[in-house]
């Protein structure tokens, strides 16, 4: 808004009648110096106000962690944790509230005698309880041991009310008291998992030997997941930290405990390395298997697996012969990391515009989650003054979705925004190339050629030419001399023909476009443009690159300026000569493009500005005539991708796209010869566990 202000300011000034007072009092240098304050301090404001994102907190610690047994067992009250009123209906029933109120230890050995002979799963939940309210009672006077043996009783008897096969008759799934188990379950596994931490960096694939005072536990930890032991350096509880920025938190419900699995830092010999941050974490959920005795009774059991697994791949596990839904969180683990110092520091979106030179060090495609060759890639491209983190909350929106997230993997492209934006396509070219080279040199990951782009405002741009033949026409632009006559190293030489000489993209099958200014924006002006060469540092070898090869050849480009002096503003603006050979470009057969535009039902008087519009591209820029789809949403520029509109479409044309390639692939086994046949694969959404 501030740089909208300063523009209508300048046009008054270009506009209004100048008077023989203004003759007088105000000379074209003083009137430039005016002008120039005015501009300076709108940027500076609208700089200060920008830079200020990076300070945003996208969760916070809670002073208390969150807990669904908080209120039903009274664990914040004064007087300490307290059982439920159905626990103390069933002491009542079995004649034991007087004994739990004289001795505690006696009554829970009555109960386990009592159970014994009389399976009985209303004693066994209040078993369950009251060992957790004796184990938090423990905990808060610093007796872990006894706490742990507490929280061991909880956890296995609330596994045998819950799976326990004699109960598969009467079980009763609508009883609040089954949802109250669960609660249980997860709980007491939570605090044992607490505790083993704050003893043992727990490491999956070790085995844990842990003595309590009245047993010992044999733990084995296991990953369920693409994941390798080591992978993680170490983990969070997300029911520690409350998201603050992220609109959505996608949960499922059901058994065990989400958990941050912070990644450990890998060897930088390893070229894949190059595509994860430092600091990046994952969501998990841990779940714990207790091994039933012979004998049928938990008391005495003393071995239990721990699992860790990857939501991402199975929501729902098998126990006991049971499919089980598991309970996870996708977005703490996100807000977590997005809340790093590294992440921070990689996401400057003001010094990928003002200084491209130095932001360039990180420019490069990045993956949140591990690579999966089974999967397609969803690659989002941010646009002018922004970054990755732009995408978050459709990232964050678009894998709640089951469908999308068994099929699709998303990978985002951070590069100088400051640049011409046909240097960062040149670029992206290039980065898409390594990436296939290192994770499928041998092209055989067949998704990798189902890749679908995403890209906002300058983004789409960056986008659509990677599905551009260039022919001559981009040549053309800057000269009517052949290469060959092209003078100077031949380095700079190679630099420039490659900019403007390029081939599709044959990976890439889709291109979905938001709030894309495909003819150019009117904020592209010349005061505008004037500014940005003011304050717009771009990278020394860019700029040397055009100028040697300018006096190396004198006469031989037509436009000088596009290879010296043009940066990301001057690229947008609409008389640009790259824009009308866009437009007649031949471009990629079989590739797909959507649309989703921006424009205002309310705009405010400086939005007017622009016409009918998102308030910085018109309608008639974002539009284009070769799309499968178009959607309209009532938004301002910066925000459209943001909208949940925008997000649902995206979901849809995702959608749509997996029922293009399945179709593709049915027809391919059609006409081919056929197969061996092999065993038909569990869905990637189960994981059935290994019976004990």
């Amino acid at each position: 808004m501030l740089i909208e202000l300063a523009l209508i300011l300048f046009r008054r000034m270009r506009t209004r009648r100048p008077t023989t007072r203004d003759a007088v009092t105000a000379a074209p240098a003083e009137t430039c110096r005016r002008l120039t304050l005015w501009i300076t301090a709108a940027l500076l404001l609208l700089v200060t106000a920008n830079s200020g994102c990076t300070s945003v907190r996208y969760l916070s610690p809670r002073s208390v962690r969150e807990n669904p047994l908080t209120s039903q067992l009274r664990l914040l009250t004064r007087k300490g944790p307290q059982f439920s009123e159905r626990t103390g209906a069933t002491l009542r029933r079995y004649g034991l509230q007087e004994n739990y109120d004289e001795n505690v230890t006696y009554c829970l050995d009555t109960i386990h005698s009592t159970i014994r002979e009389n399976r009985d799963p209303e004693l066994i939940h209040a078993l369950a309880e009251l060992s957790y309210v004796e184990g938090k009672k423990a905990e808060s006077a610093g007796h872990d041991s006894a706490a742990l043996g507490h929280f061991g009783t909880a956890l296995t008897n609330s596994y045998d009310y819950l799976f326990s096969e004699e109960f598969a008759e009467t079980r009763n799934q609508y009883d609040p008291l089954f949802r109250a188990t669960c609660d249980l379950y997860n709980e007491s596994l939570e605090d044992t998992l607490r505790l083993l931490c704050s003893e043992h960096k727990i490491k999956p694939g070790q085995t844990y030997r842990i003595k309590t005072e009245e047993r010992e536990f044999v733990i084995q930890t296991q990953l369920r997941g693409d994941w390798k032991p080591d992978e993680f350096d170490h983990y969070e509880f997300v029911s520690d930290y409350e998201i603050e920025t992220l609109r959505s938190k996608h949960t499922t419900f059901g058994l065990g405990v989400p958990l941050i699995a912070v990644r450990r830092t890998k060897d930088s010999d390893n070229p894949r390395e190059n595509y994860y941050a430092d600091g990046l974490s994952y969501a998990v959920t841990a779940m714990m298997r207790c091994a039933k005795p012979a004998n049928g009774e938990y008391r005495d059991s003393n071995v239990c697996v721990l699992e860790f697994f990857d939501p991402l791949k199975a929501n729902q596990v098998q126990l006991a012969n049971h499919w089980v839904p598991l309970e996870t969180d996708l977005t703490t683990p996100l807000a977590f990391f997005l809340d790093t110092p590294r992440f921070r520091e990689r996401n400057q979106e003001t010094a990928g515009l003002l200084n491209p030179a130095d932001a360039a060090k990180y420019r490069g495609l990045y993956m949140l989650e591990p690579y999966d060759p089974n999967r397609i890639p969803v690659l989002m491209v941010h646009g002018l003054w922004s970054s990755p983190r732009t995408w978050m909350d459709m990232f964050n929106d678009l894998r709640s979705f089951p469908e999308i997230r068994e099929r699709y993997q998303f990978w985002f492209y951070l590069y100088p925004s400051g640049q011409p934006f046909w240097l960062s396509a040149a670029k992206m070219r290039e980065d898409l190339k390594d990436l296939r080279q290192t994770f499928d040199p041998a092209h055989q990951h067949a998704p990798l050629d189902q890749m679908v782009l995403v890209g906002h405002s300058m983004g789409g741009l960056i986008s659509r030419m990677q599905t551009i033949d260039s022919g001559d026409d981009f040549w053309n632009i800057v000269t009517d001399q052949p290469t060959e006559k092209l003078r100077g190293k031949p380095e700079l030489r190679h630099k420039l023909v490659s900019t403007l000489f390029f081939k599709p993209n044959q990976s890439i099958s889709r291109v979905i476009t938001i709030g894309t200014p495909y003819r150019g924006s009117e904020f592209a002006n010349d005061l505008t443009r004037w500014m940005a060469r003011k304050m717009i540092k771009l990278p020394s070898m860019t700029v040397l690159t055009g100028e040697n090869l300018v006096q190396s050849n004198p006469g031989f480009f037509r436009d000088t300026e596009l290879l010296t002096m043009a940066n990301a503003i001057d690229s947008l603006a609409p008389e640009s000569p790259i824009f009308p050979v866009m437009h007649r470009a031949k471009y990629a057969p079989g590739v797909k493009y959507h649309n989703i535009v921006g424009v205002l039902k309310n705009p405010t008087f400086l939005q007017k500005k622009i016409g009918r519009g998102d308030g910085i591209v018109a309608y008639e820029s974002a539009s284009m005539d070769d799309t499968e789809s178009e959607l309209i949403v009532d938004s301002e520029h910066t925000k459209i991708h943001m909208t949940g509109q925008a997000i649902f479409e995206v979901r849809r044309i995702l959608l749509e796209h997996l029922n293009s390639v399945d179709l593709n692939d049915r027809v391919a086994v059609t006409v081919s010869p056929p197969a061996p046949q092999m065993p038909q694969a569990v869905s990637p959404v189960l994981y059935q566990q290994p019976n004990q």
